[in-house]
């Protein structure tokens, strides 16, 4: 289990479907529906939760998706700002890393998209801006199978 710091718990796991809408909507990510939610946590490779001990409430959360052999992409990282700035995205990173190294067969591909406040995060455990060569791209899809 990767260290974090004292008053905090790293959790193997995802967190509910009411704490991870929360702590999505509390970080600033975008919105989910609760199907949304449900599909999205339970359909990770891996997932890991920090439970602040003096209140027992779930202030942080990392998932990866991926086939688990060669893709493995980095979602949902977010902690609470109140117990930003504590090392503990750092922690939920590594935690997740090491089960990569630890799980997946050598040479796995380890991609995620660094909005502006994780980029220094990220650049710290080794991600680097693959711009021009490769950008991200995205695309949201309306309708589905509900409309």
């Amino acid at each position: 289990m990767t260290d974090v710091r004292p008053g905090y718990t790293l959790l193997d796991g995802p967190p509910t479907v009411a704490e991870y809408m929360r702590l999505r909507r509390e970080t600033g990510l975008s919105p989910t529906t609760e199907e949304q939610a449900r599909a999205g946590i339970h359909g990770a490779w891996r997932a890991v939760r920090v439970r602040h001990e003096a209140t027992g409430h779930v202030v942080g959360m990392g998932r990866v998706i991926g086939d688990g052999g060669w893709y493995f992409h980095v979602v949902d990282m977010a902690v609470l700002p109140a117990h930003q700035g504590q090392g503990l995205g750092g922690a939920v990173l590594e935690h997740l890393l090491t089960a990569i190294r630890t799980d997946a067969p050598p040479g796995a591909y380890v991609s995620l998209m660094a909005d502006g406040p994780g980029q220094p995060l990220y650049a710290r455990h080794g991600f680097a801006d693959r711009a021009p060569h490769t950008i991200g791209m995205s695309r949201r899809l309306d309708g589905g199978r509900h409309g």
